[in-house]
């Protein structure tokens, strides 16, 4: 096992330096999955998927672009990474499990799975907080990252990044 990279030799919290690390397009995708009650998950695809407080698959999109953005705001020693691109895909799974995807890539000396796992995080709890009124019993399970590609490590989820 690798030693942890935010601590300082004073075993101390710190922020990675990054300083000499070399550029690299950098490419991750995360996942998250949220499991409905049956009803509930009926009573959305008979509405398509629209609630009191609007699209949840629209809104879903929309929060988890913006975690994207501004992970390092969230999770404290993240460096604010310039993101090129991100693409959350919502889609049913099961007729009870919905699966948010999402693929994030920049070209910087560091980071991106960190970005993706907060962009499919934070659009599984935005479906919660749209879907609540229906029910509590709505669970994310299952985050985590699938593929990651630039930088020191590479995951594969076995196929060529989107």
């Amino acid at each position: 096992m690798s030693e942890l990279s935010h601590i300082d030799p004073e075993q101390r919290p710190a922020m990675v330096d990054v300083g000499n690390k070399a550029v690299t397009r950098r490419e991750a995708i995360a996942v998250a999955h949220l499991r409905f009650p049956a009803e509930v998950a009926r009573t959305l695809h008979d509405a398509h998927y629209q609630v009191a407080k609007g699209s949840i698959i629209d809104t879903a999109i929309i929060a988890g672009t913006m975690a994207v953005k501004r992970t390092h705001e969230l999770i404290p020693f993240c460096h604010p990474v310039p993101i090129d691109a991100c693409r959350i895909e919502i889609d049913w799974q099961e007729p009870t499990r919905l699966r948010i995807r999402c693929t994030a890539r920049a070209e910087y000396r560091t980071g991106i799975e960190m970005e993706a796992l907060t962009g499919a995080g934070l659009a599984a709890l935005t479906v919660y907080d749209m879907c609540k009124a229906l029910s509590h019993e709505i669970v994310i399970e299952d985050i985590r990252l699938l593929a990651k590609s630039g930088g020191k490590r590479t995951v594969a989820e076995g196929r060529t990044l989107a």
